[in-house]
């Protein structure tokens, strides 16, 4: 399905040359004479590099058609993959660290996420905006350390590494956003 250059914002994946790319930024120019200029910043879903795209606001890009599906988070293979099992048919994928590594830093083992498909092929997976994880370390706040929006850090149970406020101990349940990494609130 083709769009206009002006209809792409980040997030959307695009077909060129038969590479998948997902769009990590984008900015809109209109210089004073001419036609704008649309810079796109892309990451390549089959191989991770990235790169930069220049277009004309009339220029049509091709998007992906991409099918999501949940599945199940098993746990990490020793030679890093992360494997996963489709809810409806119980088939085991494993996806490699580069597709989904920075992601399962927010990801508990036997938990539910929704797996991204480009045809029979899993590229990726989608967060919700927060997920709830137990934190396994904490530093020991400093006493009289007291000020407005002071942070200690934490390790939580997938491994992520997180700044918190001084009241939050290990073994509380805290509210994390997925898109940044930022401590939220405690969990109910």
């Amino acid at each position: 399905m083709g769009v206009r250059a002006t209809e792409i914002r980040r997030g959307h994946v695009l077909e060129k040359d038969g590479d998948l790319l997902l769009v990590t930024d984008f900015e809109h120019r209109t210089p004073g004479k001419g036609q704008a200029i649309i810079s796109l910043k892309t990451r390549s879903l089959n191989n991770g590099q990235t790169g930069a795209i220049r277009l004309a606001s009339g220029d049509i890009m091709d998007i992906a058609f991409l099918e999501k599906k949940k599945a199940e988070y098993l746990f990490k293979e020793s030679n890093g993959n992360f494997v996963f099992m489709d809810t409806e048919t119980y088939d085991q994928l494993p996806l490699s660290a580069d597709l989904v590594g920075e992601k399962m830093g927010f990801v508990r083992e036997n938990s539910t996420v929704e797996l991204t498909y480009h045809g029979s092929t899993a590229i990726g997976i989608e967060l919700p905006s927060s997920v709830v994880l137990r934190v396994t370390e904490a530093e020991a706040a400093v006493k009289g350390n007291t000020a407005t929006n002071v942070k200690k850090d934490a390790v939580l149970e997938t491994g992520l590494h997180i700044r918190v406020p001084l009241h939050i101990t290990a073994g509380e349940e805290i509210k994390v956003r997925t898109d940044t990494g930022e401590f939220i609130s405690r969990a109910n």
